[in-house]
């Protein structure tokens, strides 16, 4: 794919002598140790940089303006202190221009919004631009504004957004518009084997995905190893699994790297990596179009497909198109999901908006000279005295008041907390004069959050009564698996550990109903947003079983095609001809 490159800034230079420019930092050319973040672009109206160093500065981020014409600038940066209190902000940083530092420190006052960062006189003409990490402790900048009046920029969401596309040149309409048989979104193990399924059927797929390595949960980035059986899909699901390795654990490199040489020798296949979508359009109930921007460039796409899978985890596309959805825990009556040896742990009396937590995986290790980690007092409200030296599954943040998808920059800066203050624990110990911490991953390993209505809702009794459907396209055999927060038994431990309730059951199986959108008519999902309850999720969510589901939804699309029907008829004029597919996957191939 060859890819147009736009820069992130724009200068404007208006009447009235007013002389101005917006930069976004995401677009710098060199990141140095900074890291690009787009987890939060729906709540934030953009990636940032931020300075994931553990405790250690990270190197500078540069980049070069051409300032309009010499004058004095004004100069603002839109960032926030994350760990507001008593104590020096952790995420602290400095602006350099031509290698002067601005006068004022940044990151130092609580909530995102517009920092000051001070005034310098400039000569028209190409600028260097730095920023100066001064912790190691994610410090995080968004955007950069410069401008030779001193005038604050707005920080509401709907003007933010407006000043963005006034000094930056995003366009309302993609002009890069590209059409495909299939458009998944969603890079993860089941939108890999979606692609894999619809491509060896001789579907065009484009594989939007917002990271620049593929695998999500089980990527070298998160480092999840993978869960489940193979069901009909062993062929595809070795191209794309993992070793059993511990969690956090770095082996996981290279299944990413087997993962990514098995993707790209499919021709069938365009790959967009660091492409996150923004948008999705529909029809009479049928999706058009979705919209993704690069997350450095800004380049921006649209993707047109007469089918769409939605692998996003958060179920984002369907969301966007109007599609039935679902959150939280529903009450016990609703489908009858009682346990009573966990009672409201399992299934509540009442609604309510609790759903399965996500984690942040680290790993520590004895190095070969001593290594002092700093103090984090912000961290110690979190993590109080507990010490520890690794995360494990455990690490997971079940949350009464933070939404996984709205509040997810707050819930992976709790365990950022959780973390650091951990660990700084643990090297008040005798003995761990060497301890290191080596990784941290600063993207959330999420496991439940919106879920999709198809036209079977699959529950907890699915699997412990072994339904076996006439569509059943997908099969498991691990125990259902719900969480809850340890300190709801035990105030003594701390917030961000979890427990597990394991219901032991035999095979059972998922149907191709649970698969695609009820009421979006070109619309299938696949991975942690199929149509489930939350107690229904328990069992299926682990990796190896949503990629059956993504395979078994690349096929379904080959067969759509094939007969021009919705994934509706496709149940109910040809399903004969799907599970014949589905039940020969191992013998398809390149």
């Amino acid at each position: 794919m060859k890819k147009t490159v736009i820069l992130g800034f724009l200068i404007l230079a208006s009447m009235g002598c007013k002389k101005e420019l917006f930069v976004e930092c995401e677009s710098f050319e060199n990141l140095g140790g900074w890291v690009v973040d787009p987890q939060f672009v729906e709540q934030m109206g953009s990636p940032y940089l931020m300075a994931h160093g553990l405790g250690q500065p990270v190197d500078n981020a540069t980049t070069t303006v051409q300032i309009p014409a010499s004058d004095t600038y004004h100069l603002w940066a839109r960032t926030t202190n994350w760990a507001p209190g008593n104590w020096e902000a952790p995420g602290r940083f400095n602006i350099l221009i031509n290698g002067k530092s601005l006068e004022k420190t940044l990151g130092t006052y609580p909530g995102w919004g517009w920092n000051y960062a001070g005034q310098m006189n400039l000569a028209g003409g190409a600028a260097t631009l730095e920023l100066a990490d001064l912790t190691g402790f994610n410090a995080r900048c968004d955007a950069i504004y410069i401008c030779n009046r001193y005038r604050t920029p707005t920080n509401r969401q709907v003007q933010l957004s407006e000043l963005r596309n006034s000094l930056t040149p995003a366009m309302e309409i993609p002009e890069q518009q590209l059409e495909f048989d299939l458009v998944v979104v969603g890079g993860g193990i089941a939108g890999c084997a979606a692609s894999i399924a619809a491509a060896e059927q001789g579907m065009k797929v484009a594989l939007v995905h917002d990271r620049p390595v593929l695998g999500g949960n089980a990527s070298s980035e998160i480092r999840v190893h993978t869960l489940g059986i193979y069901g009909h899909f062993e062929r595809i699901l070795k191209m794309l699994d993992t070793e059993h390795y511990p969690n956090g654990s770095p082996e996981a490199l290279a299944d990413e790297q087997k993962r990514h040489r098995n993707m790209e020798k499919y021709p069938g296949i365009e790959l967009y990596l660091e492409f996150r979508a923004y948008a999705a359009a529909t029809e009479s109930s049928t999706i058009t179009w979705v919209d993704a921007r690069h997350i450095s460039t800004g380049e921006q796409i649209r993707f047109s497909a007469p089918f769409f899978i939605d692998c996003t985890g958060d179920g984002w596309i369907g969301y966007w198109a109007g599609a039935e959805t679902m959150y939280g825990r529903e009450e016990v009556a609703k489908y009858g999901e009682s346990w009573d040896k966990y009672g409201e742990l399992w299934s509540p009396e009442e609604p309510d908006n609790q759903v399965l937590g996500s984690s942040v995986l680290w790993r520590s290790y004895e190095s070969d000279s001593s290594y002092e980690f700093p103090e984090v007092p912000w961290a110690l409200e979190v993590a109080g005295d507990y010490a520890a030296r690794e995360g494990t599954w455990h690490w997971e943040l079940i949350s009464d008041r933070w939404h996984q998808v709205d509040h997810a920059e707050q819930i992976r800066d709790h365990m950022f907390k959780a973390i650091f203050g951990s660990f700084y624990n643990e090297k008040q110990k005798p003995g761990t004069e060497n301890l290191r911490l080596e990784w941290a991953s600063y993207l959330l390993g999420k496991r439940e959050s919106r879920r999709l209505v198809g036209d079977y809702i699959y529950t907890f009794n699915d699997m412990r009564e072994h339904h076996l459907f006439p569509d059943s396209a997908v099969m498991e055999e691990r125990e259902v698996d719900v969480h809850y927060r340890q300190d709801r038994l035990d105030k003594s431990k701390p917030d961000f550990l979890t427990e597990a309730m394991f219901y032991p059951v035999r095979r059972y199986y998922i149907p191709y109903r649970s698969l695609y959108s009820k009421n979006i008519n070109n619309l299938f999902m696949a991975g942690r947003c199929f149509s489930c309850s939350h107690v229904g999720l328990g069992g299926p969510r682990v990796m190896r079983t949503t990629g059956q589901m993504g395979a078994a939804v690349g096929y379904a699309a080959s067969l759509c095609k094939k007969y021009s029907c919705t994934p509706r008829e496709l149940y109910r004029d040809h399903l004969e001809s799907y599970m014949q597919l589905i039940l020969n996957s191992d013998h398809h191939g390149l």
